[in-house]
């Protein structure tokens, strides 16, 4: 299989679930923590860590470790990616 296709399939699946569009957007104004989002979406430690999985697959959010926290933040070349993306799979040949 194109491996191009493999990758706009893994953003479409990031996008399928809604509680995923939630997490963007509590990501939208800037980084978050774990703790934020576990509070926020009330989720156990293991689903946010299941979605946030995908997410980072995905490029859309990167993840960086702090001590015992993760902190998420909206990749503003994922972003870039997912914009090029979404104009090439809808543009006329």
């Amino acid at each position: 299989m194109n491996r191009d296709l493999v990758k706009t399939a893994n953003i479409f699946k990031a996008f399928s679930v809604p509680i995923r569009l939630e997490i963007l957007d509590l990501l939208k104004n800037g980084e978050e923590c774990a703790c934020v989002l576990l509070e926020a979406l009330h989720l156990t430690q293991s689903g946010l860590s299941y979605h946030m999985k995908i997410l980072v697959e995905s490029g859309i959010v990167t993840a960086r470790q702090e001590g015992k926290w993760v902190y998420y933040t909206i990749s503003e070349q994922g972003r870039q990616k997912i914009i090029q993306m979404f104009l090439e799979s809808t543009a006329r040949n």
